[in-house]
């Protein structure tokens, strides 16, 4: 198995968009736990308990004080729950885009192997099956765990829009009564 400093010496040049590709999951997987956390949004104890201020569920809670009602509380709530995948479509963007990075590095690095005057040396052998290996095992590993991000995230979304939309039938069915 090779070490971390000789696959990433061995990506060469293509270590530094791969690497852009991480940190962007990173980031978006970090905020994205952040912001879908049931004190920032609907937690499911919900409508029962108080809201936390600021949460989704409070805002929810004062634009219905405020007077809006029925389709307008509906809308206003589909809008938030919109605002919720922010972020989610740069996971889905580096799910497809750290493999393809991988892919032109062993495209790039099996190309090497082949240079005008027949058969390669040893040197140019080993640097081109390096590059070959070493980048698509850093795109494949930076793309598996933000697929597994964006899963997880999507489907948390589902879960608050389902609380949200709970919420929102509490809150008109308060109203009536």
């Amino acid at each position: 198995m090779a070490t971390a400093p000789s696959l990433l010496e061995a990506a060469g040049s293509f270590i530094w968009p791969i690497a852009a590709c991480s940190a962007v999951a990173a980031f978006i997987a970090v905020e994205r736990a952040i912001a879908l956390s049931d004190r920032r949004t609907v937690a499911a104890s919900m409508p029962n308990a108080p809201a936390p201020a600021g949460s989704l569920a409070a805002r929810l809670g004062v634009a219905h004080a405020s007077g809006v009602r029925g389709d307008a509380l509906v809308a206003f709530a589909e809008s938030e729950i919109t605002a919720l995948q922010r972020g989610l479509f740069l996971l889905d963007t580096v799910v497809g885009l750290a493999p393809l990075l991988g892919l032109l590095g062993t495209v790039t690095g099996l190309a090497a192997l082949f240079p005008e005057q027949g058969v390669p040396d040893t040197a140019t052998l080993t640097r081109g099956v390096g590059l070959a290996l070493s980048t698509t095992i850093l795109g494949l590993g930076v793309a598996i765990p933000a697929q597994l991000a964006a899963n997880w995230w999507a489907r948390r979304v589902e879960v608050v829009s389902s609380r949200v939309n709970l919420l929102v039938v509490a809150l008109d069915a308060s109203r009536r009564s």
